[in-house]
């Protein structure tokens, strides 16, 4: 299995943090290749999500559902179709401030968004690939993608739930699949 975590810092409480996370149909204006989201069920267990991606070529639709949470601090998901891969929202709110925090902030948390998969698990017959292009070639290339969209949303969450454009210090830990 591969792990990618992104986490940053944001200035504002748990609940108010997770509030925003819960509302995944809006996470399509923040990613570069989620083109719409499409939501069955109200955000609680069982909630199940249409995640229609563009990238490249290829156009695809990941089926997710939520299978845990725990407000104000974790929103648990698996994908339910095609791929091997879950993952979650953990909001924990800060003990004190780091030193850098800007002058009104007045509390924080420490978003993480994480994210297992594995890519050997992919069903080939789940993308129309185009011709002459190895199923191999693809999974070789999404991930670096993932990666940078993983980044991309965890930035522009912190610019709308603070309401203003910062430098957002991210910390990403990449574990790959060691076979």
């Amino acid at each position: 299995m591969d792990e990618i975590v992104v986490s940053t810092v944001v200035y504002l409480p748990p609940d108010e943090v997770y509030e925003f996370l819960i509302d995944f149909p809006r996470y399509a204006k923040y990613s570069k290749h989620l083109t719409e989201v499409t939501q069955d069920g109200d955000g609680t267990p069982g909630t199940e999500y249409g995640l229609h991606l563009a990238w490249w070529k290829l156009t695809y639709t990941a089926r997710s559902r939520v299978t845990e949470v725990e407000p104000p601090t974790r929103i648990d998901w698996r994908i339910v179709k095609d791929i091997d891969a879950h993952g979650r929202w953990r909001v924990a709110e800060l003990d004190q401030l780091p030193a850098d925090a800007p002058d009104d902030a007045e509390t924080g948390s420490r978003v993480f968004l994480e994210v297992v998969f594995d890519p050997h698990s992919a069903d080939e017959g789940a993308l129309d690939l185009p011709r002459f292009v190895s199923f191999d070639w693809v999974l070789k290339k999404v991930k670096p993608v993932v990666v940078k969209e993983a980044e991309r949303v965890v930035r522009r969450i912190v610019r709308d739930l603070e309401g203003r454009d910062r430098e957002v210090h991210l910390e990403l830990r990449e574990e790959p699949d060691s076979v």
